[in-house]
């Protein structure tokens, strides 16, 4: 099964070396131990098994085979999360039933457990909430988890809580058969004020953290867009409020795309590119924001169980709501 990649925690941590032709002719595995001290022989092989070693963006999975001279990779995925312990953490459950429930998560909430994040997650939170009917499909550390939103973007999320719940709505995801809609507040406003933007979304090749529009390579990322405030002069905005229907859910997507068209979500930042004019600043001290202003306000879909249609709306948190009401006095 194949969870929608909207997630964002790093790939792992990226090590180059470069092999010269004194290196080459013996094992590779042995090879790039002998050269990579703190990675067992053990371990390199279970690597290339994984398909996480390229010389020259080829992968090579014979551990057997000769070394080479050339530019090597080796991906190191991060170390498994612990089985996540239940935790008393408040949620806000917009709706529940024996198949799945739905929350409006908060900023500065992660959704799973993962490298830095612990504890204090979504799935700490539900496993409290639901003890143990959550569905175990997405893994110890993810059950229930059939899509993710960034840890600092709030809104709405549905977990599944059987394994029936888990799979309709993955396929549903996998589908597009969603209804998602986000509100953000960018800066300046793009243009043309309604749109649909398609690109190629994959990891940046200068920051493996980060995502970035691809001219090759990369997965389909498409961001139908509708700017539905402007603040400041109509003619050059100092700031935008905007509706984005997700048709796939690509890490980043929304903050990638927005930066791509000129429009960066305001406070995002890893894409914020730049700062917004000293109005916006102002306003955004006073409202307190300190992550991207990007909220998951709409969530609509087909019960996978029952075949009813349910759909969930979500005001934005306090933090972008002032900042909003603010930029509307510019």
């Amino acid at each position: 099964m194949i969870i929608p990649d909207d997630d964002d925690a790093p790939p792992g941590e990226v090590v180059a070396l470069t092999l010269t032709a004194e290196d080459a002719g013996g094992r590779l595995d042995k090879t790039l131990a002998e050269r990579l001290p703190d990675l067992s022989r053990a371990r390199i092989q279970a690597l290339m098994a994984q398909g996480l070693v390229s010389r020259g963006g080829v992968v090579l999975t014979d551990t057997s085979a000769k070394a080479q001279a050339g530019d090597y990779e080796l991906l190191i995925p991060p170390p498994e999360a612990a089985e996540p312990q239940a935790e008393a953490i408040p949620l806000t459950v917009l709706y529940e039933d024996t198949h799945l429930i739905v929350v409006d998560k908060p900023p500065g909430m992660a959704v799973h457990p993962a490298p830095g994040t612990p504890n204090g997650t979504l799935v700490n939170a539900l496993l409290a909430h639901c003890g143990a009917s959550l569905s175990g499909i997405g893994g110890v550390a993810r059950p229930g988890i059939v899509h993710r939103i960034d840890k600092e973007t709030s809104g709405i999320v549905v977990v599944a809580k059987t394994d029936a719940a888990h799979q309709g709505l993955s396929a549903l995801f996998a589908a597009h058969d969603i209804d998602r809609v986000y509100v953000a507040l960018v800066r300046g406003a793009p243009s043309p004020a309604r749109g649909t933007i398609t690109t190629q979304i994959g990891r940046s090749s200068s920051d493996r953290k980060k995502m970035a529009v691809l001219k090759s390579g990369g997965r389909e990322a498409v961001t139908h867009y509708a700017v539905t405030a402007i603040y400041g002069p109509q003619k050059k905005p100092l700031a935008a409020k905007l509706e984005c229907r997700l048709e796939t859910g690509r890490t980043h997507q929304i903050r990638v795309h927005m930066a791509a068209k000129g429009s960066p979500c305001l406070g995002d930042p890893v894409y914020g590119s730049g700062p917004p004019a000293p109005a916006v600043r102002e306003a955004m001290a006073k409202a307190g924001l300190t992550r991207q202003a990007l909220h998951a306000a709409v969530l609509g879909f087909v019960h996978p169980v029952t075949g009813e249609t349910l759909r969930f709306e979500s005001a934005p948190p306090p933090d972008m709501a002032t900042l909003e009401a603010l930029l509307s006095a510019l």
